[in-house]
């Protein structure tokens, strides 16, 4: 079952580094987008794709961004409140910028790739 108390969520966490790192590309003509892909959006300009940089590097798809990718493994209702503003904002105060991506059973959470293990450090002071 989701949780929406917010001290539960903050409490319960249990953040999880991804070793690889990912890469956000922006695709405007693919029609075959990669098995590999871990998560995609689609906005007028383009597919926004997130993949690991491996596949992204062999496929040759150019890419802008280079992640570390955290998810949190607590099971959070989409509708609870208040959740990933004190993430972001205890994220923000250690200067670490952040995109996040909500699906059905967790967040995720994509921070610069070299400041992964700070953004871990940042999500263990809620436990």
């Amino acid at each position: 079952m989701s949780e929406r108390n917010l001290a539960i969520l903050l409490r319960t966490m249990n953040p999880a580094l991804h070793t690889e790192p990912v890469v956000f590309c922006a695709l405007r003509n693919m029609t075959d987008v990669p098995l590999e892909a871990i998560a995609s959006f689609r906005e007028a300009e383009g597919l926004t794709l997130v993949m690991p940089r491996s596949v992204a590097e062999e496929l040759e798809i150019e890419f802008s961004y280079v992640a570390a990718w955290i998810t949190l493994t607590v099971h959070s209702d989409l509708d609870a409140v208040g959740f990933l503003a004190a993430i972001t904002q205890s994220l923000t105060a250690s200067g670490i910028s952040c995109n996040v991506f909500s699906a059905v059973y967790h967040d995720h959470l994509f921070v610069p790739f070299v400041r992964g293990e700070d953004a871990m450090n940042v999500l263990r002071t809620f436990a």
